[in-house]
């Protein structure tokens, strides 16, 4: 023979079979089938509707907390309106009281003098700076019901001196400003109210457009120079120390336009202990125990609402394990069903939280004004939003721990 070459062979590995290349083909076009009939929004409505006993149980559920949630909102709203709406309205930007005075019992500890207050007027970040007295007191109107107010002593035309909605403004030496809600609670222009233990007795000669209110107790604004003859606890026939005539409980700080307000160094010279008004919140009576309790419920609240529709959702996606790992044979991706699970959640979620809302806000309209309860737009919309998210979060937790099983091991656990 001559010299020949050998053939040359290149293996290629094995060649697919006919059922490998129908599995493939199979499928690729169940992907596409899946994909033709709407994708995971399509799955999850079917389901919601087949299930829609099971689902509409879980709604319930949700929508009965979101009741909860509008509830607790407005009365958290109410209490903080009705401890220190009078506060609020006030047009300062901080409050300065006697040096160490504990927050907490502020505007009933402090003293602070003529000296500090001009102290504070000489600022250059300091548009104005105004003495300002708040006393809580017993009285009693001309036909005898008692009265509880808290005397706002401010000077008459001051920026602290109240607009007056009905009746006239403050001025005369034994005039009272009252809060609208007084009005509500019997008080009438032109009554007289006789403060208790000391005789003092005042007229209403106005009154304010809205709620201003102190420690749950009712606002009336008082000419400086009264309040400090009241809060001495001096009848009409007995003299008081001459320091008391100068004295009031704190100074109110108005900050120039633009500018920020440097509170450590007014403090270091004028002696005292300055807070935003804000942080005065915390001196009215009972707001800071009111307050971290009702956040602590609205906290767990929330908790509890992403538990429920966790749990609701691990039992359901357990249930649908068997159809999940066919999706998943059949090519769906596991982002694909957990958008199948999401979407399922999404419509339970926004549709309970809606109906609730909605009956919350019924309920709301119909609490009488014996308890403090103001339903705000942005708090129940934020009780809303965070009900929602809350419950993908934990819908998610669930959803995705089963969407990654390998669908072999889930299809052989059903034999």
């Amino acid at each position: 023979m001559g010299h020949g070459l050998l053939p040359l062979r290149v293996s290629r590995g094995p060649r697919p079979s006919h059922a490998d290349t129908v599995s493939v083909s199979f499928r690729t076009q169940c992907r596409q089938d899946l994909l033709l009939v709407g994708g995971p929004v399509f799955l999850a409505l079917r389901e919601l509707w087949f299930a829609r006993s099971r689902f509409g149980m879980m709604g319930g559920v949700v929508a009965l907390i979101a009741v909860l949630m509008v509830l607790l909102s407005g009365l958290s709203s109410g209490l903080v309106n009705d401890g220190v709406s009078g506060l609020k309205k006030l047009p300062v930007a901080a409050f300065a009281f006697a040096d160490g005075t504990k927050l907490d019992g502020a505007f009933s500890r402090s003293v602070v003098g003529a000296d500090q207050v001009d102290a504070w007027r000489g600022r250059p970040d300091v548009a104005a700076a105004e003495p300002f007295g708040n006393l809580l007191v017993n009285a009693h109107s001309g036909s005898g019901v008692p009265i509880d107010l808290a005397l706002f002593g401010v000077n008459p035309g001051s920026f602290l001196a109240p607009p007056a909605r009905v009746g006239a403004a403050l001025g005369p030496a034994d005039g009272l400003v009252v809060s609208s809600t007084a009005l509500d609670a019997g008080l009438r222009v032109g009554d007289t109210v006789t403060i208790d233990r000391l005789g003092t007795r005042l007229t209403v000669i106005g009154a304010t457009a809205e709620q201003r209110t102190f420690g749950h107790v009712d606002v009336a604004y008082i000419p400086l120079p009264t309040w400090r003859l009241i809060h001495a606890g001096a009848r009409a026939d007995n003299e008081v120390r001459p320091e008391a005539l100068n004295e009031a409980t704190a100074v109110a700080i108005k900050a120039r336009n633009g500018a920020s307000l440097d509170l450590a160094a007014g403090d270091a010279a004028a002696g005292t202990t300055s807070v935003t008004l804000a942080e005065s919140f915390g001196a009215s009576p009972g707001y800071t125990a009111e307050t971290s309790t009702l956040t602590l419920i609205q906290v767990f609240l929330y908790a509890i609402s992403a538990l429920v529709v966790g749990a609701f959702f691990t039992v359901w996606t357990i249930h649908r394990k068997h159809e999940l790992a066919v999706l998943r044979a059949m090519g769906a991706s596991r982002s694909y069903l957990l958008r199948d699970g999401l979407t399922q959640a999404l419509i339970i979620l926004v549709t309970a939280s809606a109906v609730g809302v909605l009956a919350g806000l019924g309920v709301g309209a119909l609490v009488g004004g014996g308890a403090p309860f103001a339903l705000e737009a942005p708090s129940v919309f934020l009780a809303g939003v965070l009900l929602i998210a809350l419950g993908l979060v934990g819908a998610a937790s669930a959803i995705i721990r089963i969407a990654a099983v390998d669908p072999l091991a889930a299809l052989g656990g059903q034999r």
